[in-house]
């Protein structure tokens, strides 16, 4: 869309907080007003509608939404955040192995700031299939670089947790 309208929703999302619990849905019809400017075929009005949705508690609500937007050519940043969420509500919802397979690529992929939110949404994705140690791999190893110290040790018992034995 354009610069004011991405303001605008940045505004609208600035004053989430504002709506207790039981107003959920006057939230969400900020946000349907927003996304009713965009044309049809854009990724971004079903990225937005599903981020409100989530953020409102509606997981399966929201899941669908997000498909439609990565199917409708959301990419870049949004496009990474569209796929985190969607992982993260998967799970919400059960399906947490389709998250694991939505996020391992993005593991590959160009990094950017979103990389230790990639990994913790996978290590959750990865422990509701009792797959534990890969998650608790994943969480050290994007931890390992915030340290003040010990990185190297913390990256090197993030590997040996997944290491095969032998």
């Amino acid at each position: 869309m354009n610069e004011d309208w991405e303001k605008r929703v940045a505004a609208a999302w600035e004053t989430f907080d504002d709506y207790p619990e039981e107003n959920a849905a006057d939230f969400r019809a900020v946000i349907d007003a927003l996304v009713a400017e965009l044309p049809e075929d854009s990724p971004l009005g079903p990225f937005e509608r599903a981020c409100a949705w989530d953020s409102t508690g509606h997981s399966d609500k929201a899941a669908p939404l997000y498909r439609e937007a990565l199917a409708k050519g959301l990419s870049g940043y949004k496009g990474r955040r569209a796929k985190i969420q969607l992982s993260s509500s998967l799970r919400n919802i059960g399906q947490a192995e389709e998250g694991v397979k939505l996020l391992t690529p993005e593991l590959d992929g160009p990094s950017d700031e979103l990389d230790d939110a990639v990994r913790a949404t996978l290590a959750l994705c990865l422990s509701s299939l009792g797959r534990d140690r890969e998650g608790l791999s994943l969480v050290l190893g994007a931890l390992a670089p915030h340290l003040p110290r010990y990185q190297r040790s913390m990256a090197n018992y993030a590997r040996a947790l997944v290491a095969p034995e032998g």
